[in-house]
């Protein structure tokens, strides 16, 4: 073996120079350089957009959405959409530390872990695809993958399933990130509340916001809002279509008493959902898109358009102790946790 680039350049085919994100093809070759760590890979967590969008052009077939999949993986040594450009996450055992890596006190081979880096760079090899479950994005494979020395994952807990760990820690950017941007008082705006991501999102804002503060969630149906609601993860809620800018800007203002939002959080998978989350914030407030369908030309183009002064972050699944600020969430609220083992493992 030999040491590869700390950020997996090493592994890249064409275009030479980018990064494994970035590239159109990677060597997914499993043997391992000094600074990589080889995993035994059992899942894989598609990208909801990512799933999304593979299972309306497979026709909900299963067979043809495991070509599909087979098939991106073989062209470009990685499980990385080319419509959505989007990837997910692995859940697996570790087989082999590199030589370089031996220090690392935290894993050891044999350690089941899941990937926090998305698929989209993560060197994969699939031998067969064992079963799809399309309600929550899921694939089981019997297959390899790799992660670069700069690669981030985390430890399957003991003390919950690892499925249902699983399930949390793929959307664990989202409530880590709201725990550090909301605020106590704040009013915020989720778009796409029912979801998985909000949820956790909602209920990470709820405890921020304090008595003051105004939690409003959104979906395209009421199908959530019992739950929602009696569950304390909003303080209200409202049906519309996140793509339809100008009926969630006025249903939104109308549950904060006509004023704007300091925050505005988009968890939705679907695309042109840009300005229903622009819109309803203030001047000097704050839109989160976690949604990996947003456009960042939508985004910034449209906030000029309409004269919007907020700070936008696009897209960012990572921030310090995400995974364990969301499996926290799990363990505190067993609304949380019974909603997730009933709808997401």
């Amino acid at each position: 073996m030999s040491m590869g680039n700390k950020y997996g350049a090493h592994r890249v085919i064409e275009p030479k120079g980018l990064l494994p994100q970035a590239a159109q093809k990677i060597d997914n070759t499993m043997e391992i350089y000094d600074n990589e760590i080889l995993i035994d890979v059992s899942a894989l967590n598609i990208d909801s957009a990512s799933f999304r969008q593979l299972w309306a052009a497979s026709e909900q077939d299963e067979a043809r959405l495991r070509d599909m999949i087979l098939g991106i993986v073989a062209e470009r040594g990685k499980m990385q959409n080319p419509v959505t450009g989007s990837g997910g996450m692995l859940m697996g055992t570790i087989a082999q530390i590199g030589s370089a890596l031996q220090h690392r006190k935290d894993i050891k081979a044999g350690d089941r872990i899941a990937s926090l880096v998305s698929l989209s760079l993560t060197p994969l090899h699939i031998e067969e695809i064992l079963a799809v479950h399309p309600e929550i994005d899921r694939v089981d494979i019997k297959g390899q993958a790799i992660l670069f020395e700069s690669g981030i994952y985390a430890k399957l807990p003991e003390d919950m399933p690892e499925a249902l760990a699983l399930a949390a820690l793929d959307v664990a950017g989202a409530p880590a990130q709201t725990a550090n941007i909301v605020k106590p008082g704040d009013s915020v705006l989720i778009l796409g509340a029912g979801g998985k991501s909000g949820m956790l999102c909602g209920y990470e804002a709820m405890k921020r916001v304090g008595p003051c503060g105004n939690v409003v969630g959104m979906s395209r149906n009421d199908k959530y809002e019992k739950i929602l609601l009696d569950n304390h993860f909003v303080h209200k809620y409202f049906v519309a279509d996140a793509a339809n800018p100008v009926e969630v800007l006025e249903k939104a203002l109308e549950c904060n008493d006509g004023k704007e939002y300091d925050v505005a959080i988009n968890v939705v998978n679907i695309h042109g959902t840009e300005m229903s989350t622009i819109l309803p914030v203030r001047d000097g407030g704050l839109v989160y898109f976690f949604s990996m369908a947003t456009s960042f030309t939508r985004a910034a183009l449209g906030a000029e358009g309409v004269g919007k002064d907020v700070t936008m972050i696009i897209g960012n699944g990572y921030t310090k102790n995400h995974a364990e600020i969301t499996l926290q969430e799990l363990r505190e609220s067993q609304a949380l946790r019974e909603i997730f083992e009933k709808n997401y493992v």
